[in-house]
């Protein structure tokens, strides 16, 4: 009996050491980190920003985490979002930031909402910064902005500018 059981457990061992250097699935998932960044404007807004808040401008980096199986389809995803903003009017308050799906002069929905909420990009004298970390994109919405990062749009949305006040197409960095 103690026999058979040991045979059993080096045939199970050898199993899954076979699995593993064969290309198991587990073992061939890769990581991969892409960079997009976007000039926020409030002239590229759609409509443009023409009221007090129009004189602001700002910056953001995307950097999106890929995890991608052995055909290299990517399975998961996070972003990790960094940006400022600089020129607004003291009274500025921002409520929002998101991705949407885009072309320039299009507007579109929401498609990577990272959950940014009133007072979490806190401008002090029409200037301020902010980052949202580890924040889950679906992987079908990872693929679109891979393959085409122009078709979608990051913008910050303010009290005054609801829709949105200052905004910009996503390039992918070198």
């Amino acid at each position: 009996m103690t026999r058979s059981i040991r045979s059993a457990m080096t045939l199970a061992a050898l199993a899954i050491g076979l699995a593993v250097a064969t290309g198991h699935p587990q073992a061939a998932a890769q990581m991969e980190t892409l960079t997009f960044t976007a000039a926020l404007s409030p002239a590229s807004e759609v409509p443009a920003i023409t009221n007090a808040e129009s004189k602001g401008s700002g910056e953001v980096t995307i950097v999106l985490h890929v995890t991608r199986d052995a055909s290299k389809a990517i399975t998961a995803a996070t972003a990790d979002f960094k940006g400022s903003l600089k020129g607004f009017t003291p009274e500025t308050a921002i409520t929002a930031a998101h991705i949407h799906r885009g072309a320039a002069g299009a507007n579109g929905p929401v498609a990577v909402n990272p959950m940014l909420k009133a007072g979490e990009i806190a401008l002090s004298g029409g200037a301020g910064s902010f980052s949202k970390m580890g924040v889950t994109v679906t992987p079908d919405v990872a693929k679109e902005i891979v393959s085409g990062p122009a078709s979608f749009y990051f913008n910050v949305h303010s009290t005054m500018n609801g829709g949105g006040v200052a905004r910009g197409q996503l390039t992918a960095a070198k």
